[in-house]
């Protein structure tokens, strides 16, 4: 249960971002079983749904980036618990400070270049507006998934909410385990 209002604040957004990866997974597993039980019965004029792998493929892309902020938040991500349990507290506090710190610098590169694949599919803004913002050239035609004719800069869009999320989380972290580290251990309330 989180203890201030800042923590309760970030772990609604987090947790309400991977309640909707999670719903963007169930709709893939759906999507992934309706195609199928069509191709059975083709023959009855079913067929497969539409651009299904399109998809499958993005939606679980779009789920695995709801996930990471809830997983950062409450350090979900692997770490090697048999080595560091036997060291005294502080250390395995600083340790945990250290893996929330490297954390944050991929949290900012995804960030990055997510917000330069961005760039470069997002097809509106003034030469100016999109220099300053450092978004690159303007594509001269939108890039379209395959199948559906989805603009790739949408899906772009959605990971670029979930990678700020993620950042934001990953920064607070940090702090939180800076604060561990002073405290000299760390608090699993």
């Amino acid at each position: 249960m989180a203890q201030n209002p800042l923590e309760r604040r970030i772990e609604g957004a987090a947790r309400a971002m991977a309640y909707g990866g999670g719903l963007v997974l169930c709709a893939m597993a759906a999507t992934t079983v309706v195609s199928i039980v069509g191709r059975m019965f083709t023959g009855m004029g079913l067929g497969p749904v539409p651009g299904d792998y399109e998809l499958v493929a993005n939606g679980c892309a779009l789920a695995v980036f709801s996930f990471l902020p809830y997983c950062q938040l409450k350090r979900g991500h692997v770490t090697v618990d048999i080595l560091t349990s036997r060291f005294p507290k502080r250390i395995e506090a600083f340790l945990g400070f250290l893996g929330d710190v490297l954390i944050s610098v991929a949290a900012v590169v995804i960030l990055r270049q997510l917000w330069f694949g961005f760039g470069e599919k997002f097809p509106y803004g003034s030469d100016t507006l999109r220099d300053r913002l450092g978004m690159g050239y303007k594509p001269f035609f939108p890039e379209t998934t395959y199948e559906l004719q989805i603009p790739v800069w949408i899906l772009y869009g959605l990971a670029l909410v979930a990678a700020l999320l993620f950042v934001i989380v990953a920064l607070y972290t940090v702090w939180r385990s800076f604060t561990w580290v002073l405290q000299g251990q760390e608090d699993h309330a």
